[in-house]
């Protein structure tokens, strides 16, 4: 019995480990979420800091994931030194909080293989390079749109990007994110099909900014 228990928990434990290998990644995922819709949905009941107006916070970093053709390794073995809280905390202005940088290095940042400081940096030069749409900043009232106008935003700012390269993301009822695919350079790529499953909704919420 203990052989064919030990048997077991090597299988279990290697399969793991090969799944969620540091550095076996072939490009990223941008996750930039609205934050008004996170505020709406969750931030307004944790009290968050992040959904005070006078941040004038509009889109803000999810997290820049690492992702395979065919799916994504999360929760990595630790290879480099975890950040410290004051690395996590620079973050707060593109991110909303130090405490979301945090759980993003442990569930996507250690799949890299890079250490923190350069994740961080990467995450902030991706967020920097794909232009967040004027436009919806000056949305006044809570709208009814079609995913599609989402979209076509992002594309007019960034004419570098085409429709296969982003994804618009709904979730109760709302518009919540946008992931743009980039290579291991952060330049556009197509979106692998785990990715490209977009808001299929003829139309969503778009709250205004707060």
């Amino acid at each position: 019995m203990k052989i064919a228990w030990g048997f077991v928990a090597v299988l279990l434990l290697g399969g793991t480990a090969q799944a969620d290998e540091p550095g076996d990644f072939t490009h990223y995922v941008l996750a930039l979420s609205w934050n008004a819709a996170w505020c709406e949905a969750e931030g307004d009941q944790r009290n968050a800091p992040q959904c005070d107006p006078h941040h004038e916070h509009g889109w803000l970093m999810h997290g820049l994931w690492p992702q395979r053709e065919d799916g994504w390794p999360e929760y990595c073995r630790r290879t480099k030194r975890d950040p410290a809280r004051a690395e996590t905390r620079k973050m707060a202005d593109v991110m909303g909080s130090g405490g979301l940088a945090w759980h993003q290095w442990k569930k996507h940042g250690r799949c890299t293989g890079l250490t923190a400081e350069r994740y961080f940096e990467l995450s902030r030069k991706a967020y920097e390079r794909i232009q967040r749409p004027k436009l919806l900043r000056q949305v006044k009232e809570r709208l009814a749109v079609a995913p599609e106008v989402i979209e076509d935003a992002f594309l007019q700012s960034n004419p570098e990007l085409s429709p296969d390269q982003l994804a618009v993301k709904c979730r109760d009822g709302a518009i919540r994110e946008v992931r743009i695919c980039l290579t291991k350079d952060l330049e556009p790529r197509s979106c692998s099909p785990s990715v490209a499953r977009e808001c299929r909704r003829s139309s969503a919420t778009f709250f205004p900014m707060r």
